[in-house]
C-alpha cells in the first residue's frame, strides 16, 4: 500500500508541475497540492452547507455562491455553476450584491439557526 501511496503523491506533485503556478521545487510543488486540496474540500463543505440552508431564511444561496466561488479555483465545473447560481442573486447595476442584501440575509439566517435551536433542545 505505500508504494501505491508514494505513486499517488509523485503524480499529484508531477500533474502540479504541469498544471500549476510555475513552480521551481518539488517542495512547492507538494505545498501546491496540498493548498489545492484544501481550498477543494474546504469549498466542497461551504457549498454543501449553503444547500442544507437553503429551506432556511437567510444566506443559503449567498453560502453556496461562497463555496462555489473556493470550488471555481480549481473545478470548472464550479464556474459554470456559479454564474448560474449568480444570476440568482440579488444584485445592483454593477454585477454586486447589496451590503444592505447580504446583512439581510445573514441576520434572518441567523435567526432562524437560533429559533430552531431554542425549539429543539430549550423549550
Amino acid at each position: 500500500m505505500d508504494q501505491q501511496d508514494n505513486r499517488f503523491e509523485e503524480a499529484a506533485i508531477e500533474a502540479e508541475f504541469e498544471t500549476g503556478y510555475r513552480e521551481e521545487t518539488r517542495e512547492e510543488a507538494r505545498k501546491g497540492v496540498i493548498t489545492r486540496l484544501f481550498r477543494m474540500a474546504s469549498g466542497t463543505f461551504v457549498t454543501i452547507l449553503g444547500v442544507i440552508l437553503m429551506p432556511l431564511p437567510g444566506p443559503g444561496l449567498l453560502v453556496v455562491a461562497i463555496g462555489l466561488g473556493i470550488l471555481s479555483r480549481d473545478v470548472a465545473w464550479a464556474d459554470r455553476l456559479l454564474q448560474i447560481v449568480r444570476r440568482r442573486l440579488p444584485s445592483d447595476s454593477d454585477g454586486r450584491i447589496p451590503r444592505s442584501s447580504i446583512v439581510t440575509m445573514i441576520v434572518l439566517g441567523l435567526a432562524g439557526i437560533a429559533i430552531s435551536t431554542w425549539w429543539t433542545f430549550l423549550r
